[in-house]
């Protein structure tokens, strides 16, 4: 028993590895303009180190670096989610590469449990904010609600541009809906944040007048993708969003980035490095699982 214990450890050790070694490498290689930080402030100083390794940062002279603190985090999702979920701690940390203005949001993360990457990016571009690489991490699993507080941070000193705080609360409930809306067994990830950007594509195109015109144009956009809504979550979808409609959104920009997002991600999937990437994961898990047979075959 011990022994088989020990041979799925080297297993997963090899599969961590695997992944901290190709995640930095990617990153450092998409540089295209600034670089920024954020750092959960309550890190110890060895987890700042070690997550500055991760995400491939060797000099951090050379990388602007923004503190957020968990006083930062309750201000912004104190009115979504239980304080006990935000927690006590600011942990949350990202890497932000500045790229072309009109190239779309792509987010991955690591060790963040609850908030997906297309659910940082979808709330990102409510919030005005195009053309960034952005890779979320923490010491340890942690939610990762307090990360966007982090980001839209770093985006506002980086820019000069100050992004309305009305908005900025109304990103951070849009991230905690989506995610609520994941949470049903009978919604995925993709389903829920498919949602919102269809969402926000009719509005854009329809301009609805009022709530019940809103209303209508959620049920309608559910309906075509399959998705059957409680009366809960319907009513819940029709208050963010016609606070949404009401705060000043540049929609046109909005759908703008989620289109610039999927032709960014499409491109990818089909660009040689893309297609090099996954042959090089599925080679990698291949050859684990050929190890793994033959070692477990020998005893």
């Amino acid at each position: 028993m011990k022994k088989g214990l020990l041979k799925c450890s080297m297993i997963l050790l090899a599969i961590i590895f695997f992944i901290n070694a190709t995640i930095p490498t990617a990153f450092a290689d998409a540089i295209a303009g600034e670089i920024i930080v954020t750092l959960g402030e309550d890190l110890s100083q060895d987890q700042k180190d070690a997550i500055l390794k991760e995400m491939g940062i060797d000099d951090k002279e050379k990388v602007t670096i923004i503190y957020v603190t968990n006083e930062e985090e309750h201000n912004y999702l104190g009115d979504y989610i239980p304080a006990s979920q935000i927690g006590s701690n600011a942990l949350s940390s990202a890497r932000i590469d500045m790229r072309d203005e009109n190239t779309g949001i792509t987010v991955t993360t690591n060790k963040i449990t609850y908030i997906t990457g297309s659910m940082y990016s979808n709330a990102l571009a409510t919030a005005g904010i195009s053309g960034a690489e952005i890779y979320v991490t923490a010491p340890f699993d942690v939610s990762g609600t307090g990360a966007l507080t982090g980001i839209m941070k770093a985006y506002e000193a980086v820019t000069g541009e100050e992004i309305d705080e009305e908005v900025k609360q109304a990103a951070n409930e849009e991230m905690v809906v989506t995610a609520e809306l994941a949470d049903d067994e009978d919604i995925d990830e993709e389903q829920a944040t498919d949602l919102m950007n269809r969402i926000k594509e009719e509005i854009e195109k329809q301009r609805p007048e009022t709530t019940e015109d809103l209303r209508e144009l959620i049920k309608r956009v559910a309906k075509e993708l399959g998705i059957d809504l409680s009366d809960l979550q319907l009513n819940r979808l029709v208050e963010l969003f016609d606070k949404l409609r009401n705060l000043n959104i540049d929609w046109g920009k909005v759908t703008d980035t989620i289109k610039a997002t999927r032709n960014w991600i499409s491109d990818f999937a089909e660009s040689e490095e893309g297609k090099g990437l996954v042959k090089a994961i599925g080679d990698f898990f291949k050859a684990i699982w050929d190890w793994f047979l033959s070692v477990f075959s020998n005893d």
